[in-house]
């Protein structure tokens, strides 16, 4: 990606046709390159900022198009340099003419995401909230939106800054150490060393803990719908999405596959994963199709297990469960014992009534009776997450990154345990404060910045 003052220019809206398209323009020279294109070139330069004001845009005494346009004032921009926006009609000539015209008049096309790489350059935002705009722009429900904008708002950069400023603290005193090194003067209490790094370690992990479920909420929170064949689970896969996605036949082993659909609830995404029902079985399909199942399981949230209610006991259940367990770790999931078809009963069996060793719900899928409940459950499951908190972490770099902090924290922790010398801690705690460095991009190489902003969109 360049890193030149050179002026650019792109469309920013979506590729096509609508009822207008944004053409942006950003750079030293903005305003005398955009004048050009008006047959009044004054009246655009004469123009006020953060005001919208109508143009006429003409090539050779050809009207090309009639226009609103914004100037802005660096550093009063996005961009922090000065900027233009010009929204003109849908039409993808009109669209193409107007960039070709800014070429002509000394502008080059922007590179994929120039516009924010240049915002970060400016220091109008940190590489965090830099991050928070594609994943704004990608957002597909409340709860992603949600998080895009409160780290977009800085939230999780102010988190990152005050673990900063302790790592800060703690150098401080390990350096001042080595400046009297000769006098043996410790500066840095031993004791109040250990009960930092131990807090310290307790914040990066409950940030790595919320990597899940933060980054489930981006991409939609994954269900699997699980049991034996025949109990219903590509029927209740329909009740949820009320729609018929998947094949329902009375015939057990129909679904020899995943089938996966999304449905949004209470504004979050959750993706629904029907799977092959659990069995032994000779059938080569099949028996593919239920290793798939416990793949699923293991990726998996959530877990919806439904029974056949008519016919199965609880000691069948705990059995069952049994067997997935050899399969698949499911202790730290949520599990949830769908108990289906109570529409062909007269009242819940008096088993089922007293077991309480799964939290169960009693649904009737072909029916859609109690549907809302499984709904209403996994909403609140969501919310126990903690999902209004602005420092859940989104990003695999994040994560990564935090993930060596805390080796590093283990080292510094072994080091003291050790009585390793104080230059030797210093070197840990300043590799620290390198990785927070490079969360915010206040320490970045071209590399990084240019892996993370040509994911960006051409215009943004």
């Amino acid at each position: 990606m360049n890193f030149d003052s050179s002026t650019i220019c792109a469309i920013s809206t979506a590729a096509g046709v609508g009822a207008i398209a944004v053409i942006r323009v950003s750079g030293e020279k903005a305003f005398p390159v955009v004048g050009q294109l008006f047959k009044r070139e004054a009246q655009f330069m004469d123009a006020k900022p953060n005001q919208a004001k109508y143009g006429e845009i003409y090539a050779e005494n050809r009207l090309i198009d009639q226009v609103i346009f914004v100037k802005f004032f660096a550093p009063h921009s996005y961009t922090g340099e000065d900027m233009v926006e010009i929204s003109c009609h849908g039409s993808l000539y009109v669209q193409k003419k107007i960039v070709e015209l800014l070429l002509q008049c000394g502008c080059r096309l922007a590179e994929p995401g120039e516009f924010t790489m240049r915002a970060f350059m400016n220091k109008k935002m940190d590489l965090l909230q830099a991050e928070a705009v594609s994943d704004l722009i990608e957002s597909q429900s409340e709860a992603a939106h949600k998080l895009a904008v409160n780290q977009l708002k800085g939230g999780f950069s102010k988190k990152i800054e005050t673990l900063r400023q302790e790592f800060i603290q703690l150098a401080a005193l390990l350096e001042l150490e080595l400046d009297f090194s000769e006098e043996e003067v410790e500066f840095a209490d031993r004791t109040q060393l250990k009960e930092l790094l131990s807090r310290l370690k307790q914040e990066i992990a409950i940030l790595m803990e919320s990597f899940k479920m933060g980054n489930a909420i981006k991409t939609g929170i994954p269900v699997a719908i699980i049991g034996k064949p025949n109990v219903g689970k590509s029927t209740l896969l329909n009740a949820l999405l009320n729609d018929d996605r998947a094949i329902v036949s009375h015939i057990p082993g129909t679904t020899r596959d995943t089938i996966e659909d999304t449905f949004m609830i209470h504004g979050t995404t959750f993706r629904f994963i029907d799977t092959a029902g659990i069995r032994s079985s000779h059938d080569e399909i099949e028996k593919h199709g239920i290793q798939r199942t416990f793949q699923t399981i293991e990726k998996a949230d959530i877990i919806l297990y439904l029974i056949d209610i008519t016919n199965t006991a609880a000691h069948d259940v705990e059995k069952e469960l049994e067997y997935i367990k050899q399969s698949v770790d499911i202790r730290h999931k949520k599990l949830i014992l769908i108990a289906n078809k109570i529409d062909q009963l007269t009242e819940t069996p008096r088993h089922f009534r007293e077991w309480s060793a799964l939290q169960t719900i009693y649904i009737s899928a072909k029916r859609k009776v109690n549907i809302e409940e499984i709904t209403d459950l996994l909403a609140q499951y969501v919310r126990e997450q903690r999902v209004g908190d602005h420092t859940l972490l989104t990003n695999v770099r994040h994560y990564n990154i935090m993930t060596q902090i805390a080796q590093d924290i283990e080292n510094i922790e072994q080091g003291m345990a050790a009585q390793l010398p104080t230059d030797l801690l210093a070197i840990d705690v300043r590799t620290i404060l390198n990785r927070l460095g490079e969360i915010t991009g206040a320490i970045s190489n071209d590399d990084i910045l240019n892996t993370i902003f040509g994911q960006f969109c051409i215009g943004k």
